[in-house]
């Protein structure tokens, strides 16, 4: 399985390298010579074969995040071509319908040259964009269980904090949580970007204990994959020293408005040996409201016959970058977004912050704000 990712990795990466050598060719296409030709797609192809070994070899730290730059370009490249093309064929389609000839080609090709310039930059600005400037997205969720008064449940999955997204992320998130008036905030996992290190130099602990104390009911997490990679105990601790209430393969009551509310937190499965989530549930009254942090969401279906009534995920980062979003909504029941299953409610969001590299096109940074509703106290069911 291993060797068939990295065989896959490296024929995706060749095949952008191809893409984007005939992109770059055609933009330049006025000062091409067939040596600069050559030039072009050498220089591209020992980039891309030259970062991947580099990343291999493991030769200097984050060298994956290199990777995923410079396949991002390629990839901007090749939407620019595409959407430049498709620009242009609507063009002489709408020219010929009207039986007019262009009549200054090179006009047209500068105009073409000069509008992919434009939506190349204009997608990495976009994206960046996507990545740093979070929504706010409003759920509401009644369940047939007892619930006293509205419960205003944030849930901001996959931080991943580290270098490129620290203090002031969490700082916008804890203002963010102060203005919708969240009683209780869930953190379903990849709360740190595989380790402490950026965490620790940055002191960043003093601004997730202040978000930790700003929040009524409090933070409460489970770990998911990149907090599991080595590095487990020193992030567990870190969270806690901050305030942070990790629920690992555990069942927590809490009380709200005079009723008992269960919180059920499960490792990412990366964690071969975590528990399942029935023998969790064995634990908690089923007769009383449930909601389940659970990283991946690839337990949707088992989980919507089970008696949970609210399951929030992450780690699918609805595709990060278009158009992974289709892929990742074709192999999960629930890739991005919400979803009554079953005996459940069902939400998967595409994370508060990113990985690798901070960019995000087709998805974007969000919290969720879910109002859970549910039965008049005294009802009988």
């Amino acid at each position: 399985m291993r060797y068939a990712f990295f065989i896959t990795i490296f024929l995706l990466l060749q095949l952008f390298s191809a893409g984007a050598a005939l992109s770059l060719q055609w933009w330049l296409q006025p000062w091409t010579t067939s040596t600069l030709q050559i030039v072009i797609w050498s220089t591209i192809f020992i980039i891309t074969n030259g970062l991947l070994i580099l990343s291999v070899k493991r030769a200097f730290a984050n060298s994956y995040r290199w990777v995923s730059g410079w396949m991002l370009v390629m990839h901007f490249m090749l939407l620019t071509a595409l959407g430049t093309s498709l620009v242009y064929g609507g063009y002489g389609l709408i020219t010929s319908l009207m039986s007019e000839a262009v009549s200054n080609s090179a006009l047209v090709d500068f105009a073409l040259r000069a509008l992919a310039l434009v939506v190349f930059l204009g997608l990495f600005i976009y994206a960046l964009y996507n990545a740093y400037v979070p929504i706010v997205r409003k759920l509401s969720v009644h369940i047939d269980k007892p619930l006293a008064r509205t419960l205003k449940i944030a849930v901001a999955s996959d931080l991943h904090i580290g270098r490129l997204f620290g203090g002031g992320a969490i700082d916008r998130l804890q203002r963010l949580i102060v203005q919708s008036k969240a009683d209780i905030l869930l953190m379903p996992g990849d709360i740190m970007d595989d380790n402490t290190q950026a965490f620790s130099d940055y002191h960043m602990a003093a601004n997730l204990t202040q978000l930790s104390a700003s929040v009524p009911y409090g933070i409460y997490a489970t770990l998911g994959n990149h907090d599991l990679y080595g590095h487990e105990q020193s992030i567990s601790e870190a969270l806690r020293g901050a305030g942070v209430k990790l629920l690992n393969d555990e069942a927590l009551c809490i009380e709200h408005e005079g009723i008992a509310v269960w919180l059920v937190g499960r490792f990412d499965n990366h964690k071969h040996q975590r528990v399942a989530t029935t023998e969790l549930l064995a634990q908690v009254d089923t007769k009383q409201p449930i909601i389940l942090l659970d990283h991946r969401p690839s337990d949707i279906t088992e989980h919507s016959q089970l008696s949970i009534d609210l399951q929030v995920s992450g780690h699918t980062h609805n595709g990060q970058i278009f158009p992974a979003n289709f892929i990742v909504n074709a192999i999960n029941r629930v890739g991005y977004g919400y979803e009554a299953i079953g005996n459940g409610h069902f939400l998967v969001s595409s994370g508060y912050g990113f990985w690798g590299i901070p960019f995000r096109l087709g998805s974007r940074s969000e919290i969720w704000l879910i109002s859970l509703t549910g039965d008049t106290v005294g009802k009988k069911h």
